[in-house]
Parts: C-alpha cells; sequence; structure tokens
C-alpha cells in the first residue's frame, strides 16, 4: 500500500507524529533500506505539519548530495557548514558565558599548525584485549604532536563532529575535503569561544543573531568521559556469571550497535538511536521475537547494569518494546504424527549413535536437544529401579534451574534397546562421537547436525523448530492423553506455574506413571 507523504503519520501507540517517505530506487543500494522513516518528536497536528515540512527539505537535500556522489569541499563550503557549531556553542553558553567548557582557547589557532592530521578516533571491537588496544593507542600517540592530550582531543573532536555533519548531509567527500570541515569547525568554534569571552567580560555590544545554518543533533561535551560498550559489557557479565556462549553472542550485538551508530560509546546512545536500530531490524526482515529476545533484551540489561552501578545516567532502552503480534504462519507447532514416524523410522536405520538415539529420546521425553546431546554415560541411571535420564549443570549448561531434573525413559525408548546401547559406552561422553563447538558444547554441535537432518528428509514447514518441536509435540501429546500439567511441566523442565507447585516433591514412579500414558509412535 503506497504511504500518504503530504502528511505525518501518527504512530498508533505513542501517537507521536513521523515523516514516513519511500526511498528513490537509485539510492537503495546506498542507503540499505526501502522507507526513511523520522520522528517529528511531538503530538500536536499543526506543529507536526510545520516540522514535517522543514524535515522534508532537509531530507530531499540529504539525497540530492547521496546523488551527486564523491566530491571534495572547498573551504567556503566547509565554512557554510561549520557555522553551526559555531551557533550552537554560542547559544548554549552566551547566558553565562563564563561557565563555557571543552574548547580551548589558548590551542585552537595552533591545532593544525606544522602537525598532520592524525588517524581517527580508533573503535576497537568489542573482543579486543587489554594488550592489543595499549599496542595500538602506542602506534596512535606516534602521531601526535608534543602538546599532548588537549590537542589530540580537540583534533579528534573536529573530525568526530565533521563526520556527523557530513552523515547529517548526505555528503560523501574525499579526505581533502573532510579535512577542510573538520579544519572549519575548529575555526568556528574558535570565533564562538572568543566571542563568549567577550560575554564573560561583560561586553555585549556585539550580540548578534544566530546564523541561518540548518538544524543538527547538538554535539555531545568534549570532555565527558567516554563509557565503552565493553566495558559495560565486561562488568555486566562479572557479575552475573553467564555462559560462554551468551557473551559471545551478546558481544556480537554490540558490535552490530556500534557498526549502526558509528560509535560504542554508550554515553552518546539516546531512546532515539536504540529506536532506529529496532527500526533498521525490522527492516532487514528480522523476526519480531529475534529482536526481542536476541537484540533488544541484551542491551537493556547491560545498559541497566551500567545505570544501576552508576555507569550511565539512564538505561535508554528500558522501555523500548515490539509489538509480537505473530502472524499464523510464524507460529511455532510440533510434529505431526506423520513427521514423527517419518523422523523416527529413518532414525532407527542409522549408524551414528546420536543420530539414532538423541531423536528417540526427544520424542519421547521432551528435553532439550541440547540436553540430551551433553548426557554422560553416568546420567542415565536407576532410580527406584526406573531407569532415569539426570539432566545436570555438571554436563553442560542448562537453561535455568528448572532445567535440572529426573525424567523416566519411556518404554518405546527401552524396548528399541537403548539401555544396551548405554552399557557399550566408556565412562564420560555418551555421544562422544559429537565434537564440542567452540563453546566446548556437544549439545550445539548436535543441535545444528540434527537441524540438518530434518531438513534433508523433507520437512521444511518454516513453523517447524527442527529440534523444540519435540517438545512441542510431547506438551500436545500431554493435553491429548490426559497427563497431569505439574508433572508434565516437571519432565519439560518448565518453571513451576503457581506457589502450590513448589509444595512436595516429584516421584520417580508418578512422573513414570504420567509419561507411559503417551503410547509409542512406532
Amino acid at each position: 500500500m503506497a504511504l500518504a507523504m503530504s502528511r505525518p503519520w501518527r504512530h498508533p501507540t505513542t501517537g507521536i507524529f513521523w515523516l514516513r517517505k519511500r526511498v528513490p530506487d537509485n539510492l537503495r543500494p546506498i542507503l540499505g533500506k526501502t522507507e526513511e522513516k523520522r520522528s517529528l518528536g511531538t503530538r500536536d497536528p499543526l506543529e507536526a505539519k510545520r516540522r514535517l515540512a522543514a524535515a522534508l527539505v532537509e531530507l530531499e537535500q540529504r539525497w540530492e548530495n547521496l546523488r551527486a556522489g564523491p566530491r571534495s569541499l572547498t573551504e567556503r563550503e566547509a565554512h557554510e557548514i561549520a557555522v553551526r557549531f559555531h551557533d550552537w556553542y554560542l547559544a548554549e553558553f552566551q547566558d553565562n558565558p563564563s561557565e563555557a567548557r571543552g574548547w580551548n582557547l589558548s590551542l585552537g589557532d595552533t591545532l593544525w599548525d606544522n602537525h598532520p592530521l592524525p588517524p581517527p578516533p580508533i573503535i576497537f571491537p568489542l573482543w579486543t584485549s587489554e594488550a592489543e588496544k595499549e599496542a595500538a593507542l602506542t602506534a596512535w600517540m606516534k602521531h601526535v604532536d608534543p602538546l599532548g592530550f588537549d590537542r589530540r582531543d580537540l583534533i579528534t573532536w573536529c573530525n568526530e563532529r565533521a563526520n556527523e555533519a557530513l552523515a547529517t548531509d548526505g555528503l560523501v567527500v574525499d579526505e581533502k575535503g573532510r579535512e577542510r570541515l573538520a579544519k572549519a569547525i575548529a575555526a568556528a568554534m574558535q570565533r564562538a569561544g572568543r566571542t563568549l569571552q567577550q560575554y564573560a567580560a561583560g561586553d555585549y555590544g556585539n550580540l548578534s543573531e544566530p546564523s541561518a545554518a540548518k538544524a543538527v543533533r547538538v554535539p555531545r561535551p568534549i570532555q565527558q568521559p567516554e563509557v565503552k560498550f565493553g566495558e559495560l559489557l565486561d562488568g555486566w557479565a562479572k557479575e552475573t556469571k553467564p555462559t560462554e556462549k551468551t557473551v559471545y553472542l551478546w558481544t556480537r550485538v554490540f558490535h552490530q550497535l556500534a557498526l549502526f551508530l558509528g560509535h560504542d560509546d554508550a554515553r552518546r546512545v539516546t531512546v532515539d538511536d536504540v529506536v532506529r536500530w529496532k527500526g533498521a531490524l525490522v527492516e532487514s526482515g528480522l523476526r519480531a521475537k529475534s529482536i526481542r529476545d536476541s537484540r533488544l533484551a541484551p542491551v537493556r540489561a547491560v545498559l541497566g547494569w551500567g545505570a544501576a552501578n552508576r555507569r550511565l545516567a539512564t538505561n535508554v532502552a528500558e522501555r523500548v518494546t515490539i509489538d509480537l503480534k505473530a502472524k499464523p504462519s510464524e507460529r511455532r507447532r510440533g510434529y505431526t504424527d506423520e513427521e514423527a514416524v517419518l523422523l523416527l523410522r529413518d532414525a532407527r536405520t542409522q549408524q551414528v549413535p546420536h543420530r539414532r538415539w538423541v531423536p528417540w529420546l526427544c520424542a519421547y521425553s521432551g528435553a532439550r536437544v541440547a540436553e540430551i546431546c551433553q548426557l554422560r554415560v553416568e546420567d542415565v541411571r536407576e532410580v527406584e529401579g526406573i531407569p532415569c535420564l539426570y539432566f545436570t549443570a555438571d554436563a553442560g549448561s542448562l537453561k535455568n534451574t528448572a532445567s535440572e531434573r529426573l525424567v523416566p525413559i519411556h518404554s518405546a525408548v527401552l524396548a528399541d534397546g537403548f539401555m544396551d546401547f548405554v552399557r557399550s559406552r566408556k565412562a564420560g561422553p555418551l555421544f562422544s562421537e559429537l565434537k564440542p563447538d567452540r563453546f566446548n558444547s556437544r549439545g550445539g554441535t548436535g543441535t545444528k547436525i540434527l537441524s540438518r537432518w530434518v531438513r534433508e528428509l523433507g520437512i521444511i514447514d518454516t513453523r517447524i523448530s527442527p529440534n523444540h518441536s519435540w517438545r512441542h509435540r510431547l506438551k500436545t501429546a500431554a493435553r491429548r492423553h490426559g497427563l497431569a500439567t505439574d508433572i508434565v511441566d516437571a519432565i519439560v523442565g518448565h518453571q513451576r506455574r503457581t506457589v502450590a507447585d513448589t509444595y512436595g516433591e516429584f516421584p520417580v514412579s508418578a512422573l513414570q506413571r504420567e509419561l507411559e500414558k503417551i503410547p509409542r509412535t512406532l
């Protein structure tokens, strides 16, 4: 459906008006999206129309600059762009000019005198070790002049603001043009600083109106210390003790966020930044549940830790959510009887142990594939004379405390000779043929192998999650055959639903009695 571009679009949840405009076909490869979205920051219809007109002019100019492609900047053009920073600094402190901070007037006139521009500021990947960072910074410092950190900080700040201004205006310029703009910004800040110095002495005689420059994002104070994503992630991990895989995956999320933002300073991140990132993830086609659980949740947790530990003023991701209304075609389902028969019959013909037994154990226990794959021989034990599987954190990572449990082995699995297989194995991993993945997990390797096997057998319905659908199937079978709900939760390792469920124990005989109500598939 075509979007109405002549008026602002009101968000159905927040009521805030937005600009929405289709990206021209020739700019889609450059921008990587099909639609431009921008909040107008108001719920007032009249104000929204006024802001929309200005935003459309700015957007069209940006697109025109992108169409023009790479170019250079003349000194005059650079100064015309830089005047916005002059006006910002002047407006920020003209009422209390003696409080002006961040710009060192004593260095401003000589920043680039006989000193080449240093390289752009270093943004380390989040996995960079402290030794590698120190070596890189030592090498970088060789390019910095003897006047030290003040000069380096000011030049770095000017380079960052130049990059931001070019990105805002959609300008693609060569290195010479970027350098001219950085120098023009320094000159603009120097002029504004001298004017503020004059105001501080009581001379407001030359007070003038701000220049007619384009509106830009207010630059952050340059003396504010950065808080890197990696620092927060390290602090959170030391306190919460997550699995190695979680640290790896969350590190990737923050690296992706840093690439999207163009920096990895948590103090510079705003609510609008997180909302824009969420919008980009939606545009990329990522499922809403994946965005919520695999992207927003890590950012919310780590920034929340930063706020709770006084590293950040607030958690800007705290209230950023996403609508999880799933389409019927996206709802996960369990295997049908026909699909289960197909898989279990094929598994029965397999010679490799994990291909032979993991599907059968999943089908009749509802356990997670990873839980089965990491079992040890000693985790198959008899309790009260009943053969059981013992899922324990000693064998490998478990999802939560409810995941540590004892599950009777269904008679269908026993009848197929499972205990003979167990007795044939040496002490240690039950499926020792499975090589551990990069996180030393056989479960991770087994999950990938068995997922491919399911798809190769022709089960390609996207609503099927090759490994997790066994759990869906067991829950469905439990309802069909009248198993006690609290016992089913104990078997599959779901959290207790009520306080009453936390009372008493679950005898193995009771677990077996309920589990055996599920008939054999083969």
